[in-house]
């Protein structure tokens, strides 16, 4: 039963750093489309 517990831990760790991974990339995403309108002059 350990083994098996051990193997459901390692997918969710996975998992959640996917998932972490998806996060960081939408936030980096999400800056740079708002420097890139700043940068343009956005009208108000």
């Amino acid at each position: 039963m350990g083994k098996h517990d051990d193997e459901i831990r390692a997918r969710q760790r996975q998992r959640a750093m996917v998932l972490g991974l998806i996060l960081g990339a939408f936030v980096v995403l999400v800056f740079a489309i708002t420097i890139a309108k700043i940068k343009g002059g956005m009208p108000h």
